[in-house]
């Protein structure tokens, strides 16, 4: 077999941790092919197969699994050896933020930071996933919860807020029938874990659904079932505002409930230095004060829910 090169094991132990070759080729500065290629080529070398190849990522096979638990720590250790050495531009900014804040509340403000920090390079991550500080080139996060990331320093930015929404499509096909009384119309289920129809309706009044129109496994795709007009969601007001601003979506009755999570701004002790997020955050928390005062309009019930 001969010695492995240890470029091919430091690009495996990259892709099995994220799980997916497009994520994992941005980071190593590769092609999604030449990254692929070099996978099948520690195959070749190794003889195993040591990922399982799928539409939505790769997952580790039984030999995949031992490999890592036998290499990963090692380059983890190496790592953290040199990290003390790395050079760090203090004009760029890596940030990783869930899509929906990052394209609905985000982006449209970031015009206002490039005019007043025009030499400050901006590197967007926009994903679900919360990025781990340790092992990968982030430097800060936007971050939605209660503020319980251990090892990390919190800055909570805002809160957020809850009402029905749905597309005007469904709305005029509904005419006639009580927005206010949710249980005549169709529901859109949330992610599970979560139990947020029941909770509005055990503040606001009324019966759960014994059932959903449907039932779906992440926020995105529940957005945009709501806004081709499939059923009625439970929105966050943060990231609807500008779909019902636009006209895209309808709040439907007058109520807004508070939530406990919020929004947050979170970055590990090793950015505190930085000075592109000092810069960033400075920035941020002020366009985050003038938001949350336009927010207040809503008059939301003051007790949180969950």
């Amino acid at each position: 077999m001969g010695r492995v090169p240890l470029g091919l094991l430091q690009q495996f132990v990259l892709v099995a941790r994220l799980g997916n070759l497009s994520r994992a080729a941005t980071q190593a500065n590769l092609t999604v092919s030449a990254l692929s290629h070099q996978m099948r080529q520690l195959e070749e070398r190794l003889e195993r197969r040591l990922f399982q190849r799928g539409p939505r990522g790769v997952t580790l096979t039984v030999d995949g699994c031992s490999l890592l638990e036998a290499v990963g720590e090692h380059f983890d250790g190496i790592e953290h050896a040199l990290s003390r050495y790395h050079l760090r531009r203090h004009d760029a900014l890596t940030l990783s933020a869930s899509p929906g804040i990052m394209s609905s509340w985000l982006v449209p403000r970031l015009p206002r930071l490039v005019a007043r920090h025009p030499d400050l390079e901006l590197s967007l991550q926009s994903t679900s996933a919360l990025v781990n500080f340790e092992r990968e080139p982030v430097d800060v996060g936007l971050r939605y919860g209660r503020g319980d990331w251990p090892g990390l320093h919190g800055e909570r930015l805002f809160g957020e807020w809850i009402a029905p929404v749905a597309a005007p499509e469904l709305v005029a096909r509904m005419e006639g029938i009580d927005p206010r009384d949710l249980s005549r119309w169709p529901l859109l289920g949330e992610p599970p874990p979560s139990t947020r129809w029941n909770d509005w309706f055990a503040r606001i009044g009324g019966t759960p659904p014994t059932r959903y129109v449907a039932q779906f496994d992440s926020l995105d795709a529940l957005r945009h079932a709501a806004l081709e007009g499939l059923g009625v969601a439970l929105g966050r007001m943060v990231t609807s505002k500008s779909l019902i601003d636009a006209g895209r979506l309808q709040v439907l009755g007058d109520n807004y409930l508070a939530v406990k999570e919020a929004y947050w701004l979170v970055y590990p002790p090793r950015s505190r230095e930085h000075r592109g997020l000092q810069l960033f955050r400075e920035w941020l928390l002020a366009e985050a004060d003038d938001y949350g005062r336009q927010m207040s309009a809503f008059r939301p019930d003051d007790t949180p829910l969950g």
